[in-house]
């Protein structure tokens, strides 16, 4: 790693320099936020015999024998928790496998000694029985109640796997706040992505380092919090997935839920019609209504997109080129919305710098490559402990 990456610098940083300028306005804000600093009983119960338990919706209480070591996954927030606690390799199964190591990998390049190996892993998707049976998992960190919700399973299916290989262990709702399917309705509750994820440290009896990286998360978040511009400074913006400039999957930004954790704390100003739904598609035109001053291109971030190719077509069309997103050079790369922990710090110090860089420091034009490499005095959050947490060196 070059030494942009080695989490030391003789002066003080941005965040240094941020953190102490706002420490009064931060101490007001963040009083009695639990969404922001993600803290939460996480429901541990231990008996004297070794077993323990661990509560959340929609499961309720699920006893372990002890920390499991083989991981199923359907969704990458799930996966990305076992990465977190330094179980990344462990996973047995992802949806989309090949996407999301390809772009979780654009991250962990800025993680002194971190690794992670994707490859070749189950499609998890739409698991067939079978399989789950032959991957014989300890865990299946995935939510009941959305594999409920696919037509190949039924409740007695879920409970098989449950009773004859391994619990299941997971939260999928708390996305959006969605509803659940109708029979799991009345034990469901939502979850901010670091409450669930403080449930499943307890799982792996990971504790310590679930609030080693709470704690860097929580200080990220004070330093946004106390350094936010009022509102009639912030920018309007729109997140689209921008494989086709002319059919646009549009994301609204104030959504609850984890998929916008990384963007609704820096309170954007939303600018699309109250007709339009998260994930409604839209075209051109209806961009250029709404006319934001920051375009997010989700996915922008993976190296199969080209974001030098999305810019030059922005430019080139006859509609999009009166952006002001794009005249004044304010399109973005996103990473993932079903983000973990460690993805979600990246992401939040990447969206606070292309929205406010006069205020964390300006993100730097990206085309390709992994994350790029933000001087040490400009990262708002350190590299070097994060992957000391991961690896356990820390």
């Amino acid at each position: 790693m070059n030494g942009s990456n080695n989490g030391t610098t003789d002066g003080p940083t941005r965040r240094d320099a941020l953190k102490y300028g706002g420490a009064i306005a931060a101490g007001t804000a963040l009083a009695g936020c639990s969404e922001l600093v993600g803290q939460s009983e996480n429901g541990d119960d231990r008996s004297g015999d070794g077993s323990y338990s661990v509560t959340m919706a929609p499961m309720g209480e699920v006893s372990f024998d002890s920390p499991p070591e083989r991981i199923f996954t359907r969704l990458t927030h799930h996966a990305g928790m076992a990465f977190a606690l330094g179980r990344g390799n462990d996973v047995n199964a992802m949806h989309a496998p090949e996407y999301y190591d390809r772009l979780w990998n654009q991250f962990t390049e800025r993680l002194p000694g971190v690794t992670l190996d994707w490859t070749g892993l189950y499609s998890s998707w739409d698991p067939s029985k079978e399989k789950l049976y032959d991957l014989d998992s300890d865990v299946h960190l995935a939510d009941p109640a959305s594999v409920n919700a696919l037509d190949s399973k039924d409740a007695s299916d879920v409970e098989e796997i449950r009773d004859t290989v391994a619990p299941w262990f997971g939260n999928k709702f708390s996305d959006r706040h969605d509803e659940p399917p109708a029979e799991w309705a009345d034990r469901y509750e939502y979850y901010t992505l670091w409450e669930m994820f403080e449930k499943v440290a307890a799982v792996f009896r990971e504790e310590e380092r679930y609030e080693a990286l709470a704690e860097i998360h929580a200080n990220l978040l004070e330093t946004i919090e106390a350094n936010l511009p009022p509102r009639r400074e912030r920018p309007t913006a729109v997140l689209a997935g921008m494989s086709d400039i002319d059919s646009m999957y549009a994301y609204t930004l104030d959504t609850p839920g984890f998929l916008t954790a990384h963007v609704r704390p820096l309170s954007p100003i939303g600018v699309l019609g109250d007709d339009i739904s998260s994930g409604d598609v839209i075209d051109m035109e209806t961009l250029l209504e709404a006319d934001p001053d920051v375009i997010f291109s989700l996915g922008g971030l993976h190296p199969e997109t080209d974001m030098a190719g999305i810019r030059s077509s922005l430019r080139d069309h006859a509609v999009g080129q009166r952006l002001s997103a794009v005249e004044n050079e304010r399109v973005y790369p996103q990473g993932a919305r079903y983000q973990g922990p460690i993805l979600n710090l990246f992401q939040l110090e990447m969206t606070a710098k292309q929205l406010y860089p006069d205020v964390f420091g300006e993100w730097p034009t990206y085309t390709e490559g992994p994350y790029p490499a933000i001087p040490d005095d400009e990262q708002l959050f350190d590299r070097q402990a994060v992957a000391e947490i991961i690896t356990g060196d820390r």
